[in-house]
């Protein structure tokens, strides 16, 4: 029978290898609907919204003829559905339109506040997972007592505080009060990376401050029940010391809902920007999007919102990855 033994293994990592792979397929396909939804959302309201498209090009003194033909040229006044399908069909090849603004293609707009919005949401992000997840575990080890106590108040205290309230308050004290940090997020070109992170810290903390709270009661109930399961006490009476049950065993079943509570957050961080990069007049896409919202932008508006939704959509289907890799429940049962 020892001769069996290498066949069953490979066979049944090839089986589990097909149920990842059927899983992930999945959720790809929910991915992509969702994206076809979204798209389909977006140009809807853009069409609702008020405004003549060759009107808010040249202006509410243009004459009439001539709003009429640069109409016609752009497809404006050609049924709705055929608009949609041109629409698809542009950004399927890259094509996000043309900036009523600023008479210039979406795309390197878009582009360039993405760019600028995913540092500041991976500072961020990088600072409040850390912290979060160690604050989280140390309030569930010492779950009752006044450390646990302590460190949800606080959590629960700095996630109900606005962000435009968290950074006023840190404008005052770091920009103002003592001149530690500079109070504007934007840095000129060639800042060094030291520089750029020295204008970016500010603007950041007020995202740790409201997502601490979030992603350490993730943390701190996952970590609670782990304790609490079977496997734990198994590994406990084997002898194994604390260390090694904590990392191998109470933290690998408690971070999966974690991650995906911070792949969730990590989308709003890129997306969800708009009083941050207002305060601290910083050129993100939360920025960009409310702009284009106020001058009636609709290529741009359109463009900017879908791109949040495609940032949205990418982090929650790499949060799914993660949960597969750590969690091998998910392998049988989300695809059953």
């Amino acid at each position: 029978m020892p001769t069996l033994t290498l066949p069953l293994r490979v066979h049944v990592a090839h089986g589990t290898a097909a149920r990842i792979a059927r899983f992930l397929a999945v959720r790809l396909a929910l991915s992509l609907v969702t994206l076809v939804l979204l798209s389909a959302l977006v140009f809807a309201l853009g069409q609702l919204l008020p405004g003549d498209v060759g009107r808010a090009m040249l202006g509410p003194l243009a004459d009439p003829r001539a709003v009429a033909a640069l109409d016609h040229q752009l497809g404006a006044d050609r049924p709705v559905l055929v608009q949609f399908g041109t629409w698809i069909a542009r950004l399927l090849h890259g094509d996000m339109g043309m900036s009523y603004a600023f008479r210039q293609p979406v795309a390197p707009f878009v582009i360039h506040a993405l760019a600028n919005s995913a540092k500041l949401a991976m500072l961020a992000f990088v600072i409040v997972v850390p912290l979060g997840i160690a604050g989280g575990v140390w309030a569930a080890l010492n779950a009752g007592r006044w450390l646990d106590r302590t460190l949800t108040i606080v959590g629960l205290s700095a996630t109900v505080v606005p962000e435009f309230v968290s950074s006023i308050v840190l404008i005052l004290v770091f920009g103002v009060w003592l001149r530690l940090l500079p109070t504007e997020a934007a840095y000129p070109p060639g800042t060094s990376w030291l520089g750029a992170l020295r204008h970016l810290i500010l603007p950041a903390l007020p995202l740790v401050f409201v997502f601490f709270g979030y992603i350490a009661r993730m943390a701190r109930a996952g970590t609670v029940e782990a304790l609490d399961a079977d496997y734990t006490r198994t590994a406990i009476l084997k002898g194994l010391p604390k260390r090694v049950v904590i990392f191998r065993h109470v933290l690998r079943n408690a971070l999966p809902p974690t991650i995906t509570v911070a792949a969730t957050q990590l989308g709003y961080m890129v997306g969800g920007l708009v009083v941050v990069e207002t305060l601290f007049h910083y050129q993100g896409i939360g920025s960009l999007i409310y702009n284009a919202a106020t001058a009636r932008d609709f290529p741009m508006l359109e463009a900017g919102v879908l791109t949040v939704g495609v940032v949205y959509t990418i982090a929650h289907f790499i949060a799914d990855a993660w949960l597969v890799a750590l969690d091998p429940r998910l392998r049988t049962e989300g695809t059953e």
